[in-house]
């Protein structure tokens, strides 16, 4: 069945404050997208996010991010008054997300809301921490002693504790009660908030697409506490990290940071830490798209300490026997590759044996007629066919620093004369491919300019920011998308 998708993270969702939430706002874009017969809506990991606000750097793989909650869910629970939440300031620009306004008031009205939280009146929060114990407990000590050290990283806390020494978790754990019980409570009712969106979405026919980076963050729950599942020394210190090496886009490569993993380890157990993971994504997404899925086959380390990724070594990863095994688990799984970067003949011999579908991104398509991302050179409809990714400009952005060469070949291949009618038409040659999922940007529908880009990789700050409004999510809109996806049966 082909269908259509927009992709659009819950932080850009509209909201009266400062950043997206699981409340009114997202159910009513869950009618805009039955209204307009989208069956698919695309997010970002839901993961809480850590210094430089992005979702793929994360101090949990499996938790929720608190900015999401909704807090008039809050008050209709009699945990929170109204004068709490809206009296305080929550945007310096309604058009971006401040994340520093986010962070500093956020917590302070959760907390407000855990101060009138009684488990006794929610059977189902006993339920959910014995469900979850396996990573939720070790989280939420993460985060109480993060908070306790003034916010620090792990392995800048005194060393018996970074080093998680018995002892010392033990004597943290008695110590932080009060605060471990708050961090409980703030995935509990994440956990809520998201499960109801997720039903409503389910009930209208439409699946969500979720996003699981392929690595932990350094500063990270899974680092502290498990450090065999990372290249990590004696001393929990990682011997090499992750990112790209240097091409003609970036001389100097990509240093992201991320631990690597002990694939050797992982091996020995049956890969159950990765099995637990996938898991757990398939419970809170409809289909799992997997980030960087090239470095299942081989991936590039760093040697920790250097300052850019110039120098390096590819290494050997689990390859298909790692999903093969999920799959004996776990059963049929609905996962997205996402495919794109240095793709050898090794990488597609892995992906062709996973079955999985990849992706084709047209913004990466104008530059002659050979290139796979146009759409006359998919060899199959087994994929996912997007207009530009989370990383790419908007359309216009995009359009806007075209060379001469690329704008001419582009108005020639789309059959149009004007730079202005090139995102549309890139939109309908996205829906009109063979791909069996066409996906759009929300901003690529809302004619969003370059300032309305969601993220630059390898830059920090100005990432993440992208808002919209109540006012953008009009019938006609919905009329056009509906239209769209009509014409190319979507």
């Amino acid at each position: 069945m082909r269908k259509s998708c927009i992709l659009m993270h819950i932080s850009s969702l509209p909201s009266e404050y400062g950043i997206g939430k699981m409340g009114k706002h997202a159910f009513e874009f869950v009618d805009f997208l039955r209204e307009s017969e989208t069956k698919c809506w695309q997010i970002l990991p839901l993961s809480p996010t850590s210094y430089g606000d992005s979702p793929y750097q994360s101090f949990s793989v499996n938790a929720g991010n608190p900015y999401f909650i909704d807090f008039d869910l809050l008050e209709a629970d009699g945990l929170l008054e109204h004068h709490e939440f809206t009296s305080l300031k929550w945007q310096s620009d309604e058009n971006k997300v401040d994340y520093s306004i986010i962070y500093t008031n956020c917590f302070e009205v959760l907390r407000l809301a855990y101060e009138r939280f009684k488990p006794s009146a929610f059977p189902e929060y006993k339920k959910f921490c014995e469900e979850n114990k396996n990573w939720l407990d070790d989280y939420a000590l993460f985060m109480a002693l993060k908070k306790k050290n003034g916010g620090k990283a792990w392995y800048e806390w005194d060393t018996e504790t970074a080093m998680h020494k018995a002892k010392a978790v033990s004597q943290a754990k008695k110590e932080l009660k009060s605060e471990i019980g708050f961090y409980k409570f703030m995935q509990y009712e994440f956990a809520v908030q998201w499960r109801e969106l997720k039903k409503y979405a389910n009930e209208n026919g439409i699946e969500i697409i979720g996003d699981i980076p392929i690595y932990c963050a350094l500063d990270s729950v899974e680092a502290w506490t498990m450090p065999k599942l990372f290249q990590f020394d004696k001393n929990h210190k990682p011997v090499s990290v992750a990112g790209c090496p240097p091409d003609e886009f970036s001389p100097t490569g990509q240093l992201w940071g991320n631990p690597v993993y002990n694939w050797d380890y992982h091996k020995k157990t049956d890969y159950e830490w990765w099995i637990n993971r996938i898991a757990n994504a398939t419970k809170l997404y409809d289909i799992v798209r997997i980030d960087h899925f090239r470095g299942f086959e081989s991936y590039y380390t760093i040697p920790y300490g250097n300052a850019d990724a110039t120098v390096g070594e590819w290494m050997k990863g689990p390859d298909h026997k790692l999903f093969k095994l999920a799959e004996e688990k776990l059963g049929k799984l609905n996962i997205i590759a996402e495919d794109l970067g240095f793709i050898t003949p090794e990488v597609r011999k892995m992906l062709d044996k996973c079955g999985y579908p990849g992706m084709k991104v047209l913004q990466f398509g104008f530059s002659d007629g050979t290139n796979e991302h146009l759409p006359h050179n998919f060899t199959s409809s087994h994929c996912y066919a997007y207009t530009g990714t989370h990383d790419n400009e908007t359309l216009n952005g995009w359009v806007e620093v075209m060379d001469k060469q690329s704008l001419k070949f582009t108005k020639k291949y789309l059959n149009v004369k004007k730079k202005k009618d090139i995102p549309m038409a890139v939109v309908r040659a996205t829906w009109g491919s063979v791909a069996e999922v066409a996906v759009a940007q929300i901003q690529d529908f809302l004619d969003s300019s370059k300032d309305d880009r969601m993220n630059t990789p390898s830059t920090l700050g100005c990432n993440w920011q992208f808002r919209t409004k109540s006012s953008d999510f009009t019938s006609s809109l919905a009329k056009t998308i509906k239209k769209l996806n009509k014409m190319y049966n979507r």
